[in-house]
């Protein structure tokens, strides 16, 4: 049986028989909320030549009042031990954290995730998921599924609040359940590191009880623990002035097509060469950036202000050049040979110097200017910022006033502040350690995103891990054994 954590007994015995808000809404709406009512299957995967038993139940709708109930679901896992009182990594039934990764891309719908059947970590025979990895470890795994921009129920702020719920049936659950609530980490890539971020940022934010409560979300917190996130496409109505910053004077690009197949995100590059019109436009985002850095009155770890000029140029850009040297270092300190990287200076075996334009023109352009709001509403954000009536719409004020269709509409601004953790991030949000990467070869989105996200969450008193990976492109989970020794030594730091 299920070793119960004794200081929540309580919150049983009210789930089973008492008069509060659990039993309320499972008689008055669709679905009840109780997770002892879910059935599961025996399963197992293999890790390191280790069998690891664990028990599924999997299609678990997380609310009481779905909209889309085959995307408003979780798959829950937990390791076989904990219900005959073993300990895997020496966590217990009560004590074990709860990973909580998430499938999403391109804010597409996602389906839940299941051991060695997807995410984006490796895809090689043998090679195993973030989630087949967690349960090794002794995690709880808890793979919500959510809405996206494709359906007319999907649109900002669908899935942030789907993730949101998803926290909530956790920490409702949380006296029934194997894993300790209190540690949800959550993990995603690109857009699901997007929302990753933004999950941890905007825990039990006022702002989205609304439509919490619309989809008869549990009565329970959502902050969580910890947040990773692997190139996260955040910052989205700062986001194309950030990529012009950064590429601006690159004007061959390879665009990626991103659609749906199956369930499945699918990528195909495009190959072009930016128009006049194009240049121009990027050269006006450019002249934005500066003025929107300087308004968030950053500083690095040593205090120093980090602010641009009207070029571009200035502390912030060599804060972000100094992540791109560090990378670069790592590798000439493991023996690699980067004399062909002729944006690094290399003096006497140390990276001297970046050549921030020279490492943009090598990386190469993937997006054409506005990136992520599109003046013809042809990108995925577009739809993503769309309502139930109308599919597209522009997000910010510069697309919208150079619109190429005079009839269309520009997003409510209460929807687009609902999708940008900046708007949440201080020193109140509950998750004190963040992990981000973004590797050294992924021109999805600036560099200056990610890095703007760890000064931001730095001053406001966090503890950021963050990174490039030498040569990595937009992707995640491919370095699992160093996250995992990072959630482990998280979780395993004394309180407060």
């Amino acid at each position: 049986m299920m070793k119960f954590k004794p200081a929540l007994l309580a919150g049983i015995l009210s789930l089973a028989c008492g008069s509060g808000a659990a039993k309320t809404i499972e008689v008055s709406q669709g679905y009840g909320l109780d997770f002892r009512t879910q059935t599961y299957t025996r399963q197992s995967t293999v890790v390191n030549g280790q069998t690891v038993a664990y028990r599924a139940y999997e299609n678990i709708v997380y609310v009481a009042n779905p909209v889309d109930s085959a995307y408003q679901t979780i798959n829950i896992y937990i390791p076989e031990a904990y219900f005959n009182g073993g300990s895997i990594n020496g966590y217990t039934a009560q004590t074990a954290p709860i990973f909580l990764p998430n499938q999403i891309g391109g804010y597409m719908p996602a389906k839940a995730g299941v051991p060695g059947k997807g995410g984006f970590g490796p895809s090689k025979e043998g090679q195993v998921d973030a989630m087949q990895v967690a349960l090794a470890r002794g995690y709880v795994v808890a793979s919500p599924s959510a809405r996206g921009r494709t359906a007319a129920t999907g649109k900002a702020p669908a899935a942030i609040v789907d993730l949101k719920a998803a926290v909530r049936y956790l920490r409702f659950n949380d006296a029934v359940m194997a894993g300790d609530a209190e540690k949800i980490i959550s993990n995603g890539t690109s857009a699901g590191g997007a929302l990753s971020v933004l999950l941890g940022a905007s825990g039990n934010q006022a702002d989205y009880e609304p439509y919490l409560q619309q989809l008869g979300a549990a009565p329970a917190k959502d902050h969580i623990f910890a947040v990773s996130a692997y190139c996260p496409i955040s910052i989205l109505d700062h986001a194309d002035a950030a990529y012009e910053w950064q590429f601006n004077g690159v004007n061959d690009y390879q665009k990626m097509d991103i659609s749906m197949i199956d369930y499945h995100v699918e990528r195909k590059l495009v190959n072009g060469t930016l128009t006049n019109e194009q240049i121009q436009i990027s050269g006006s985002l450019k002249a934005q950036f500066p003025a929107y850095v300087n308004s968030l009155r950053l500083r690095d770890p040593q205090g120093r202000a980090l602010r641009l000029d009207a070029q571009g140029n200035g502390s912030f850009k060599n804060y972000v050049a100094s992540f791109l040297r560090r990378s670069a270092q790592s590798q000439l300190d493991a023996g690699k040979d980067l004399s062909s990287r002729n944006w690094l200076t290399i003096r006497n075996g140390k990276v001297s110097a970046v050549d921030f334009a020279a490492y943009a023109r090598a990386t190469g352009r993937q997006k054409t200017p506005p990136a992520f709001d599109a003046l013809d509403l042809s990108s995925g954000e577009n739809q993503l910022f769309g309502t139930a009536t109308t599919d597209k719409q522009h997000f910010t004020a510069f697309s919208y006033q150079h619109r190429a269709n005079a009839q269309a509409t520009l997003a409510d601004p209460q929807t687009v502040k609902l999708m940008n953790p900046m708007h949440y991030i201080s020193r109140h949000i509950a998750p004190q350690h963040w992990r981000i990467r973004v590797g050294t070869a992924d021109s999805d989105t600036s560099l200056a995103i990610a890095a703007i996200l760890t000064a931001k969450l730095q001053n406001s008193g966090k503890r950021v891990d963050f990174a490039l990976p030498w040569d990595v492109p937009h992707s995640g989970d491919y370095d699992l054994d160093e996250l995992f020794d990072w959630m482990d030594k998280t979780v395993r730091q004394p309180r407060g």
